[in-house]
């Protein structure tokens, strides 16, 4: 019965994302529902001692990852370097080489450290207008769209700024470059067999005579006219965050040292910091702040008139954005502390490899939640000290515990209820019935790099 309350309360929560519902109010509901059923005195300390003080944490660590992102992405989009980014991208890999460019383009800007979201709405209507003109049917743009800025940039790629690569680093006191090699090899294999899949679709499309489509929604208006800044430029704040999360990374442990202590007159006792659980914090806080003082000082004439609305546009983003995953942490406490969840974690434990056992752990939490940093926060806040602790015993080093870790949040994550699949399809005027299929099958390429991944490790012993 346990087991039961468990997952109708994942359910519940997975069905309120799906039918488009507020995941800050119904995660919740629907983890305080779980201990009523469970034990219903435990309601209100559980609300007030588990789900708060988890979200409140969450918040405390990864909002101002979130707001300097939005803020990032804001900027680069109002100074126009996304359009000059995406423009030149076009022009040197080609148009007959539409896929090719979308997911070269969002890579590139997801890399960077803008936000899923922001990419979606920056490169749709240039993705559009290069389709048309290629006569590639429009339904197949998501499927690109996601392999470009949902896959190997957001957690497998070395370095990458995006949340689902940090989170990991503040439970194994890693870094965002863990298990560089691994990484790598994670994104060639999304990439290759991503982009096979993807041309393949496209040759079938076409060799049936399927053009862009008609009577589409959300088309955008073709821009005529206005000068883009030189794409050097426009690349150029993507490549000081890159180079500065690199460089902080290493440098912020020697400025410190281990720990850091810090006394003010007005405080009773000094603040105690241990510098490994947040340097990767820090590092990409460093970074997009750089970033977003290149982009003023380079493009201030383009940003500066909207710069007020923009920033508040990407304040709000950022603020839904930390707080639905903040919730779905919190519910995932909750859903912890509950018997029927030892169930399942028992389950998942008995899988007698540690690095399999996290990556089917985290991918099916993932899952269910509809978030790759909602299920691997929910999966590392429950079983992070297991997953320590059969990694050391099997002498696997905690950078590969992380790569895979943070690859397996990006596998099943991107179901029919995904926040980041439900924009995407509402951007580009498309529905799930026409489109998921390409994003689903990018799902599956995802997951299976994660496999391939832990069998390259065991196979070479490479990091």
């Amino acid at each position: 019965m346990s087991f039961l309350i468990v997952l109708a309360a994942l359910a519940f929560l997975m069905f309120a994302a799906y039918r488009g519902y507020s995941v800050i109010l119904f995660a919740p509901i629907a983890a305080l529902g779980a201990v009523l059923l469970t034990e219903p005195s435990a309601v209100a300390p559980v609300f007030s001692g588990i789900f708060m003080e988890k979200m409140v944490g969450f918040i405390k660590l990864y909002f101002p990852v979130f707001l300097l992102g939005a803020v990032f992405g804001k900027v680069v989009e109002l100074s126009g370097f996304s359009e000059s980014i995406v423009a030149a991208a076009i022009r040197y890999i080609g148009r007959s080489r539409a896929n090719a460019v979308i997911v070269a383009v969002c890579a590139l800007l997801t890399y960077g450290g803008v936000s899923l979201f922001v990419v979606v709405f920056a490169v749709y209507p240039f993705a559009a207008e290069l389709y048309r003109q290629s006569n590639i049917p429009k339904r197949l743009m998501p499927g690109a769209i996601a392999l470009g800025a949902f896959s190997f940039t957001m957690d497998s790629l070395p370095g990458t700024p995006q949340i689902q690569n940090i989170i990991p680093t503040t439970f194994f006191k890693t870094t965002s470059w863990a298990a560089p090699i691994l990484g790598v090899a994670g994104s060639l294999f999304i990439i290759v067999v991503g982009l096979s899949y993807l041309e393949w679709r496209r040759r079938t499309a076409m060799a049936r005579g399927e053009g862009y489509g008609t009577n589409l929604l959300n088309e955008p208006q073709h821009r005529e006219g206005g000068k883009l800044p030189p794409p050097l430029l426009a690349l150029l704040p993507l490549v000081v965050v890159g180079v500065a999360n690199f460089w902080l990374t290493r440098m912020i442990p020697l400025w410190y040292g281990a720990s850091s202590s810090v006394s003010l007159p007005g405080l009773p006792h000094p603040v105690e910091t241990k510098i490994a659980s947040v340097t990767a914090i820090w590092a990409v806080e460093g970074a997009l702040l750089l970033g977003i003082v290149v982009v003023l000082v380079t493009a201030f004439g383009a940003v500066r008139t909207r710069f007020a609305d923009g920033t508040k546009a990407a304040v709000g983003g950022a603020l839904l954005a930390s707080l639905n995953t903040a919730s779905e942490y919190g519910f995932g406490g909750v859903i912890a502390a509950l018997p029927g969840f030892l169930v399942v974690s028992d389950a998942l434990r008995s899988i007698p490899n540690p690095l399999v056992n996290a990556a089917v752990s985290v991918s099916t939490l993932a899952g269910i939640t509809g978030s790759a940093s909602g299920g691997m926060s929910i999966a590392l806040a429950a079983m992070s000290d297991s997953f320590i602790q059969g990694a050391q015993a099997a002498h696997i080093p905690l950078e590969v515990l992380h790569r895979v870790v943070s690859m397996a949040s990006g596998g099943m994550d991107t179901l029919p209820h995904n926040g980041a699949v439900i924009t995407l399809l509402a951007v580009t005027g498309l529905t799930h019935r026409e489109s998921y299929r390409d994003i689903f099958a990018v799902t599956v390429i995802k997951t299976l790099a994660v496999f391939f991944v832990i069998t390259v490790y065991y196979t070479t012993g490479l990091v």
